[in-house]
């Protein structure tokens, strides 16, 4: 789906899309692997200003791939036009937010349509999960990948994707 660059940056937003991702990666279920990664990790990068200085000024030889995995539509991420050229930006969201995964592999979706609360405050209340934003609960919850992957799946059938949009399921391999 994606023509990936000669590099790849993937920045998450937050520890429990960090964890996700890391779990997918040490999988190898990703359309790219460790290797191919600035730094061979997820980074946590979100303004481009301080991507630009920290990465771009190394002197990369060919395009580089950035994935953004965040909730927000809105956040920018403008690179200063001596970059553009160098650099795709591709942006995975994952609205409404990270903790509709726990609760589609809880299959508590359709009890979290009704109660009109947040997914972290869902989570809080009916599933009396407190941590479910933490690197460590994330990684402990979906220990079993397959069923992180499954939930991957759900999610994205139960998602309202925007035209030109992308989920966590495009970066999963086939």
């Amino acid at each position: 789906m994606f023509e990936l660059g000669s590099y790849v940056a993937c920045i998450a937003e937050g520890g429990a899309e960090t964890a996700i991702l890391e779990l997918l990666l040490d999988h190898h279920l990703l359309i790219f692997e460790r290797d191919r990664l600035i730094d061979e990790k997820i980074l946590s990068c979100r303004s481009a200003k301080a991507f630009e200085s920290r990465y771009l000024r190394m002197g990369f030889e060919g395009k580089i791939t950035v994935f953004r995995v965040l909730d927000s539509r809105r956040e920018n991420f403008k690179l200063s036009k001596a970059y553009l050229h160098k650099v795709d930006v591709i942006n995975i969201i994952t609205a409404p937010e990270i903790e509709m995964l726990v609760i589609l592999n809880e299959n508590k979706y359709k009890e979290y349509k009704k109660s009109g609360l947040k997914p972290n405050e869902f989570c809080k209340s009916a599933l009396k999960m407190r941590n479910v934003k933490s690197p460590s609960f994330v990684e402990k919850y979906f220990a079993d990948v397959d069923s992180l992957m499954a939930t991957i799946k759900k999610y994205a059938s139960v998602s309202k994707i925007r035209r030109g949009e992308h989920t966590l399921l495009d970066l999963l391999r086939d």
